[in-house]
């Protein structure tokens, strides 16, 4: 039985000792060496005297990142990622809410941790602490007292008040994912990771536990590789890259600059994708030059452990069809409920999406009252105490069974005596081979949609093309193209900053 997530380094290890774990352009981490500097991160924070503590990683993105939250796990405490390139108002609120116990740092970021910590958090520097040691009787004592239920981390989402919100998950909740990922998708330890989301993000759990689970391996892109398409493919290909489990915008950039169908990666097995839709000709593209891979699409909140539902492509997509999330986890119930908190069964009936089992987080890390407003008790019986997550997602099942997402609950609107879905919308114009993103928002002033989007089109023919696919009533009655669209730290459309365009338009 696995009952903690150091478990599967502590097997890997064994398996795999000189084999890399992870890497990036400057160090090579065999799973020995990962499990090695885990042993000594735990150490020093056992000194310390802390147990079941939040504790903020605040390191550039790294091997040496990982082996530090494996560290605070083996230690028996939780750990929180904190990028060095968040804005600095975010990183002071993400310490207000947690009040961290210790901060692990490194040498070169370590007057800005210092400057974060208040005068009671003690500064760990991890180039200090792996040169240190650490006696592995005290950390297997230790491990003896920690339990699957125990939280291993606390990821932080955008909160709709501007107060980021701490997602409290538990082992348990990542172990239940890894088995998940790894028998249902096939990962084991031949796969070769190309990591692209940031560790903050939710949607870099999936890879970097699949290569702890099974003795994978994990290259960390550099950043800026992304911006030179040939550089990435070439870094992609050289190290035989298998699996790209990568944000929608990210695939799209490389398949709408061409480098798609101009660069080759020979090893390529799975593209998957997450976190935002995935509009289906730029899925075209990579799908006609790689017919033979296994192609997923993942959906997933942070509060339910990143994924919930995945659907493996294998059957032919219309243009102008949404890509299904497809089916449950294993292990995991996802339903819909209508606005009566009736059960949803028959086909294309829209409903909120609704998630219950173990992958659901014990909840929002100091802020019970938003924690009550959506972990609540499952409506469908009142036999026992059943806690769900109401994701604020709508969607509704196809003829095949199959859930298709069409937009978030906070994005419906009601125009002209109407409830709309902002998101069947931008749905309907990502048909549009041209468009690289889109994103609709309501100036609620002037009650216009607003369609923004990013695309060699002009506005005339993305207004003749919606008209075949949508009623008159939901139409743009502007179409705003932008030479990129805004994204927030998690490569997703920042909508706040858009309707702040519109309300600075109004002003003026």
């Amino acid at each position: 039985m696995v009952k903690c997530i150091t478990d599967y380094l502590d097997k890997t290890a064994k398996i795999y000792p000189d084999k890399v774990a992870f890497a990036d352009i400057n160090v090579e981490m065999t799973f020995k060496q990962l499990r090695e500097e885990a042993h000594c991160v735990a150490g020093a924070l056992i000194r310390c005297e802390v147990f079941k503590q939040p504790i903020i990683v605040f390191m550039e993105k790294t091997p040496q990142c990982i082996a530090a939250f494996m560290g605070v796990a083996y230690s028996g405490n939780f750990y929180t990622p904190l990028d060095t390139s968040m804005p600095s108002e975010r990183i002071d609120k993400i310490i207000d809410v947690l009040e961290p116990a210790v901060i692990i740092s490194d040498k070169k970021n370590e007057m800005m941790a210092r400057d974060i910590a208040s005068a009671d958090v003690k500064v760990l520097l991890y180039d200090d602490i792996v040169v240190q040691g650490y006696a592995l009787e005290v950390i297997e004592n230790v491990n003896a007292r920690i339990i699957d239920t125990d939280v291993l981390y606390v990821l932080f989402t955008s909160g709709s008040t501007g107060m980021p919100k701490g997602v409290i998950v538990s082992h348990r909740s990542v172990i239940d994912h890894a088995e998940w990922a790894s028998n249902s998708l096939g990962f084991n330890s031949s796969n070769i990771f190309a990591n692209q989301s940031p560790f903050y993000f939710d949607h870099s759990i999936l890879e970097i536990f699949q290569t702890i689970r099974n003795g994978a391996t994990l290259y960390i892109v550099p950043q800026n590789m992304f911006s030179f398409p040939k550089k990435l493919m070439s870094y992609l290909a050289e190290r035989c890259v298998d699996s790209l489990i990568w944000v929608p915008s990210a695939l799209c950039y490389l398949a709408n600059l061409g480098a798609v169908e101009k660069y080759f990666l020979p090893k390529l097995k799975n593209v998957m994708f997450g976190g935002e839709v995935m509009p289906v000709p730029q899925y075209k593209i990579w799908k006609k030059k790689y017919p033979d891979v296994q192609f997923v699409n993942l959906y997933g909140p942070t509060e339910a452990t990143d994924d919930s539902t995945y659907y493996v492509i294998k059957r032919d997509l219309a243009d102008n069809e949404s890509i299904p999330i497809g089916i449950a986890c294993s292990n995991t119930d996802v339903f819909l409920l209508d606005e009566y908190d009736h059960l949803i069964c028959e086909s294309y009936k829209e409903g909120e999406i609704c998630i219950r089992g173990t992958s659901v987080a014990y909840g929002y890390y100091r802020n019970q009252e938003k924690t009550r407003e959506v972990f609540v008790q499952n409506p469908l019986h009142n036999l026992y105490e059943e806690k769900i997550y109401r994701t604020g997602d709508i969607a509704m099942y196809n003829e095949f069974n199959e859930i298709i997402y069409v937009g978030r609950r906070d994005f419906q609107i009601k125009h002209m005596g109407r409830r709309i879905e902002l998101g069947e919308i931008e749905n309907a114009a990502l048909t549009i081979p041209l468009i690289e993103r889109v994103c609709c928002v309501y100036d609620s002033p002037r009650k216009q949609i607003i369609m923004y989007y990013v695309g060699d089109v002009d506005s005339e023919s993305i207004l003749l093309h919606l008209r075949g696919r949508i009623p008159d009533y939901m139409a743009p009655a502007r179409v705003i193209k932008l030479k990129e669209m805004p994204l927030n730290l998690n490569g997703k459309i920042d909508r706040k900053k858009l309707k702040g365009e519109l309300a600075n338009e109004i002003e003026r």
